[in-house]
């Protein structure tokens, strides 16, 4: 298996905010490991790399969180670079209602506002299929 990266092109996209969200600025760690251990158990992962507390709390990284009927369902962890570069780089849900699909749905709506602060790309750490269907969606090749 080839292991690409990938990233969206801001520009090619013109999403809309479709799922409630909020900067967490003071996260609630244990909740939010919580909600990491749960997609991690969903998902039948072999291995698992540890979010440290940390992550939560580096000042270039922004933790935003999803809510489903006012509840927490998901996070995600984006680690701004410069002004116009981040890397979308963990996101993790509860899967209490898969018909929700967050994990599409919540990187639409980071499209959303990342391009509204002005970035013109979102990195992504693998090429998952899934996330081929996002407009502006590329997977980068070799340096030249």
């Amino acid at each position: 298996m080839t292991y690409k990266f990938a990233r969206i092109d801001l520009d090619k996209t013109n999403y809309a905010i479709t799922v409630p969200w909020q900067y967490l600025t003071d996260p609630d760690i244990p909740a939010l490991n919580s909600i990491y251990k749960t997609y991690c158990k969903h998902k039948n992962f072999s291995s698992v790399m540890p979010i440290f507390d940390s992550q939560y709390t580096d000042p270039l990284t922004d933790v935003i969180g999803y809510y489903d009927q006012n509840a927490l369902v998901a996070f995600s962890l984006i680690k701004r670079f410069d002004s116009c570069n981040a890397m979308c780089y963990q996101f993790a849900w509860t899967y209490h209602n898969p018909k929700m699909r967050l994990g599409i749905e919540t990187m639409k709506v980071e499209c959303a506002i990342y391009k509204q602060r002005g970035f013109q790309y979102l990195y992504l750490d693998q090429a998952h299929l899934y996330l081929s269907k996002i407009d502006g969606f590329e997977t980068l090749g070799p340096l030249e």
